[in-house]
């Protein structure tokens, strides 16, 4: 965990952070539901428990948001340090956890929540910036008003390998799903104020690697701010071939591409195999 001194970070589950920052917040789980059978995620069931059950079951899980109590659990453990603390969480347009985090610290003056307006690794890179901006010193305040400016600059675009899941979820019909899945479309979307907006369609993997890196180069990615790649499902091979087929983007930027597994909240209405992108615009 981070130095006692600093400013705590804490998030909850549907943030994805690269891997290496995991000993720098804290996670507040939200419930997976499979069947009527409640799981905390990450802590009773983990991402790839997650994702062979999604593959191998014929079930759509249901999430639940985070609750006031949840958060006030770990604020409480921050409280008696006489620590600060910064709250990042998923968009108060997708779920209701933002409301949970903000009524649990009208109890605690040193605790800040701020609307990430983002989901997973949008949220992600977000949080790694609060963690750059700690560890150059900034205060509680200031941190507060930099993550409200900043987050209006996150890009989360993403292609999906399948509508099936999109089916399962009652976001598209089954006409739609399976005249796309005939087609072989690839959705590609994006997280805008907030809410999950389609950014377009591409017939098959290669053209829907293509356009999401269009798409990329359109917005403007800032390398010099923290870029986060993702994907969902068991396997990252569809991650590693977008990777490839967008070397020309990133390879004279970055000298390593951060990636992670997609939280399950994305993941149950995504389905296994999609891909995204997080960074910043310029």
């Amino acid at each position: 965990m981070n130095n006692e001194k600093n400013i705590q970070v804490i998030i909850d589950s549907s943030t994805d952070i690269a891997p290496r920052l995991e000993n720098r917040v804290h996670i507040v789980p939200l419930t997976l539901s499979f069947n009527g059978k409640e799981y905390l995620d990450g802590i009773d069931m983990s991402r790839m428990e997650f994702y062979e059950k999604l593959e191998n079951e014929d079930v759509m899980p249901k999430t639940s948001q985070v609750t006031p109590a949840a958060f006030d659990k770990v604020f409480a453990k921050i409280h008696e340090k006489g620590q600060e603390a910064i709250v990042i969480t998923v968009s108060s347009g997708l779920s209701g956890t933002w409301q949970s985090a903000s009524l649990a610290a009208q109890a605690y003056p040193e605790i800040r929540v701020v609307d990430s307006c983002n989901v997973a690794i949008g949220a992600g890179i977000l949080t790694e910036y609060a963690i750059q901006c700690i560890d150059q010193g900034m205060n509680l305040r200031e941190l507060e008003a930099v993550l409200i400016k900043m987050r209006s600059k996150v890009r989360l675009i993403a292609k999906l390998d399948t509508l099936e899941y999109l089916k399962r979820g009652g976001r598209i019909s089954k006409t739609t799903a399976l005249a796309g899945g005939m087609m072989h479309i690839k959705p590609v979307i994006t997280i805008e104020e907030g809410q999950i907006r389609i950014l377009g369609k591409a017939r098959g993997a290669k053209k829907a690697n293509n356009y999401l890196t269009q798409q990329v180069q359109e917005y403007g990615a800032d390398t010099s701010l923290p870029v986060l790649l993702g994907y969902t499902g068991t396997s990252d091979t569809l991650l590693k071939n977008y990777i490839q087929d967008s070397r020309s983007l990133w390879e004279s930027q970055l000298d390593d591409l951060e990636c992670t597994q997609i939280c399950t909240v994305v993941g149950t209405h995504a389905g296994p195999g999609a891909v995204g992108v997080a960074f910043f615009s310029k």
